[in-house]
């Protein structure tokens, strides 16, 4: 071999030993908070005073009653708008300016209620399908059940971050919302 092709073989060796040392560098994860991709899922249900369809409509349409977090200080509107192609909407301001938390997918007075989107997430890579479905109890009193299921971009902490808010929205705020 001569030594002209020795040194570009030698040369070539360290191209590909830096492009090795770049790439091992660059996934290397600097920041121990960085996302990571995975899902989750978890139900609550809730047996509260009222028609399903009662139910139904104290938990879509205005929401500002009881759905107590929002990106704006004080929201000019909150409200599910609950019918297929509808929204989850935060409207900051009379301009009409805001945010679109979700996208509703499915609406059954009183059966159902599915809407798909970041919520509180906004900004990063993952989806959640949030699903509302209403059973009567006797005849004065509604099972709501909540199925969440996430998928996506997300921090290790987040699966339970998530529940204990839907823990609070429903259990807590919307509870104290519609019983007397």
């Amino acid at each position: 071999m001569t030594r002209q092709l020795w040194n570009r073989v030698l040369v070539l060796i360290l191209v590909v030993q830096t492009a090795l040392l770049i790439v091992i560098v660059c996934t290397q994860d600097k920041n121990e908070t960085a996302p990571g991709v995975g899902a989750f899922a978890f139900t609550h249900e809730y047996t509260l005073p009222g028609t399903p369809e009662e139910i139904f409509d104290a938990i879509s349409g205005d929401i500002s009653g009881w759905w107590d977090h929002s990106f704006s200080e004080k929201p000019y509107k909150l409200y599910i708008e609950a019918k297929p192609g509808g929204g989850f909407y935060e409207i900051f301001d009379k301009s009409g300016d805001g945010v679109l938390h979700a996208a509703v997918t499915a609406a059954q007075r009183g059966k159902l209620l599915r809407f798909v989107g970041p919520l509180g997430l906004a900004g990063n890579a993952i989806d959640l399908t949030n699903t509302y479905t209403f059973a009567a109890v006797g005849d004065d009193s509604t099972r709501l059940t909540l199925d969440v299921h996430a998928a996506g971009e997300m921090q290790p902490k987040w699966p339970a971050v998530v529940e204990k808010v839907w823990r609070h929205f429903l259990g807590e705020q919307f509870v104290n919302f519609v019983t007397p």
